[in-house]
């Protein structure tokens, strides 16, 4: 970023080529609709691109990025008379080869074993169930580590809370989810190898 913001325009392409995916994904679960989560994306690169002069190294790039797209979320919902979200169980239409496909298995899973894989598979709709029914502040933070491995300072500093607050946001998000699961007859923890079946 700081080459960016001193003139060269090739670093720009490299921390969108770095954090597109996961900024997306994080813009996509917090607000729910893949067309509204690919506009809120651009005004988030358009933002970085305005306030690059602005920008300080005093905090990590992705919190200052994950700020941005977080606060635009938060604008693009109020903005909204209603909300209507696109289950992540739907299909896909228009994404090439995706076609038909839901919207939740649209989403990278990189690294996953087979068996991983083929557990992910059956759980991931009944997890994106469970975690859109969760209070938003809850949800921001559970994506925000679990999906895109935010550490918890640095959630703190996105959300303007204390490091202890999104701590609980989060013990309390894995409560909620382990609840609704078990009512979805998910059995065992939400954690495998350390993990949780959002990885």
């Amino acid at each position: 970023m700081l080459a960016f913001r001193a003139g060269d325009a090739r670093a720009f392409e490299v921390l969108v080529r770095k954090h597109r995916t996961p900024v997306f994904n994080f813009i996509l679960r917090f607000t729910g609709h893949r067309a509204r989560a690919e506009d809120v994306l651009q005004e988030t690169w358009l933002k970085v691109v305005r306030s690059a002069s602005e920008y300080e190294a005093k905090a990590k790039f992705t919190t200052w990025l994950y700020t941005i797209a977080r606060n635009l979320c938060v604008d693009s919902a109020r903005k909204e008379s209603y909300r209507q979200a696109t289950s992540l169980e739907a299909s896909v239409t228009g994404a090439e080869g995706d076609e038909g496909r839901p919207l939740g298995e649209s989403l990278p899973d990189e690294g996953a074993s087979p068996e991983r894989g083929a557990y992910n598979a059956r759980v991931r709709p009944l997890l994106e169930r469970a975690l859109a029914g969760l209070p938003e502040e809850q949800r921001e933070v559970f994506v925000l580590r679990e999906y895109s491995g935010v550490p918890f300072k640095e959630i703190a500093e996105v959300t303007g809370v204390s490091e202890n607050t999104v701590k609980s946001r989060m013990r309390y998000a894995l409560e909620g989810l382990r609840r609704r699961l078990a009512e979805l007859g998910v059995d065992g923890d939400l954690a495998e190898d350390g993990r949780t079946v959002a990885g």
